[in-house]
């Protein structure tokens, strides 16, 4: 049963979710078709508007990885704390075979198998699992021959930079890449264009028809035509394929600098969902704090409009992210806090060795909450801090994810399986 409070929405759900980026999303989705009643509490709209909505599992390892299904088993084997590593094993593909299913509007393609190698904007190999259809054509994999092609007024793209860097290296398997880069000028373009205003321009058939006309007056030998991403906002499927039918090309979108429009796109999907299934996602409302009684987390307090609130569930997820986003805090000296609940943390020798390269490991580099097979964090004694509280994505100690590029994979996987150990009854 919900209770309602005026000014804030319910104030009892079954299932309480703190963080609104994909981990606290997927959880939430999964808890909601299940027929639970959630609440999801974010300060702000999480980290997807800000990537590029690839679905990285394992990029890097001892090398490049180009078959993360393959080589996860000795990588997560070297690192029994890894998020990865606390999860049941089949975890990660049941969750990306249900995300593939979720993400169907936006065509999302790939598998934990094999990694696709997708230009970023500058022109380095992204290794990744998972893609929308609007980028899949950018795998390079193989080499290949490719167009990439800038739209005047648009900033921080420069398709001459990017080419020249793809073609100076060859691809993961040897092949030679051949690129080109030309910039060319959208009609009706008064200056500088921002990536959402150029993706809603986009969605007017004129402007895509200008479009491809001035692409296919450049084309020459290429196989292949990459572009920013920004084709389209709520129709991209459509932006995409028309784009690609009238250039006569395969045609694939490169993520920018943020915002990102496929982040954007892949956020509102995931609100969506929620909604649909009667899920509830309140932003503008920080989580300060926590009830315990019994062993178990009773309520959350809720801070929104100047207004404090008590929150209570039977279960919670806590997904409020690691450093980058605020979910713990290091602190003057060396330590680090959880914000929320004052949960501890792996902080041990933060201090950085300032010989050390920027790359190099450091004791920081896995901070974050250690926690059980559930994943619900632990104290220092190994035992949960709360019998309902589970935790999900980048606040979980274990994994360096910007190096192993792995951290949406992580989201992932973890948010899934925070949803399955509430739903298989854990008490």
């Amino acid at each position: 049963m919900s209770a309602r409070f005026e000014g804030i929405g319910l104030v009892s759900h079954d299932v309480v979710v703190v963080g609104g980026g994909l981990s606290g999303l997927v959880a939430a989705i999964r808890l909601a078709q299940a027929g639970r009643d959630v609440a999801v509490f974010a300060t702000g709209h999480g980290g997807l508007p800000l990537a590029p909505a690839v679905i990285d599992v394992l990029g890097y390892g001892e090398g490049r990885v180009t078959a993360p299904g393959r080589e996860l088993p000795r990588f997560l084997a070297a690192r029994p704390d890894h998020p990865l590593a606390r999860i049941d094993p089949g975890a990660l593909a049941a969750a990306c075979a249900w995300f593939l299913e979720l993400a169907a509007p936006l065509g999302y393609q790939g598998t934990v198998e094999r990694n696709l190698f997708l230009p970023t904007a500058v022109g380095a190999l992204r290794p990744t699992a998972m893609v929308p259809e609007t980028m899949a054509a950018g795998d390079l994999a193989q080499g290949g021959s490719v167009l990439i092609v800038g739209i005047h007024g648009y900033r921080d793209f420069y398709p001459q930079l990017l080419a020249a860097n793809l073609a100076a290296a060859p691809s993961p398997f040897g092949s030679r890449i051949d690129a080109r880069g030309v910039e060319v000028v959208l009609p009706g373009n008064a200056g500088s264009l921002r990536p959402q205003l150029l993706a809603r321009r986009l969605e007017q058939p004129q402007v895509r028809a200008d479009l491809a006309s001035s692409i296919r007056s450049e084309l020459a030998h290429e196989e292949r035509v990459g572009l920013p991403a920004v084709l389209g906002l709520e129709h991209a499927r459509e932006v995409w394929s028309d784009l690609q039918d009238a250039v006569g090309r395969p045609l694939f979108e490169i993520p920018t600098v943020p915002p990102s429009v496929p982040g954007v796109r892949l956020q509102a999907l995931l609100t969506r969902s929620l909604r649909r299934l009667g899920g509830r996602l309140v932003t503008g409302a920080a989580v300060v704090g926590g009830e315990g009684v019994g062993g178990r987390l009773a309520s959350v307090r809720v801070a929104s409009s100047a207004r404090e609130v008590e929150v209570r569930a039977d279960h919670f997820v806590l997904a409020t992210g690691g450093v980058a986003t605020g979910g713990i805090v290091v602190e003057r000296g060396g330590g680090a806090r959880e914000v929320v609940l004052g949960l501890p943390t792996t902080a041990v020798g933060l201090q950085r060795d300032p010989s050390s390269g920027y790359f190099s490991p450091r004791a920081g580099d896995r901070l974050g909450l250690a926690v059980d097979r559930l994943l619900r964090p632990v104290d220092r004694q190994g035992q949960p801090v709360y019998a309902n509280l589970h935790a999900a994505g980048a606040i979980l100690e274990g994994a360096v994810p910007w190096r192993e590029k792995s951290g949406n994979g992580i989201s992932l996987a973890t948010g899934y399986a925070a949803a399955t150990a509430i739903l298989g009854g854990s008490q």
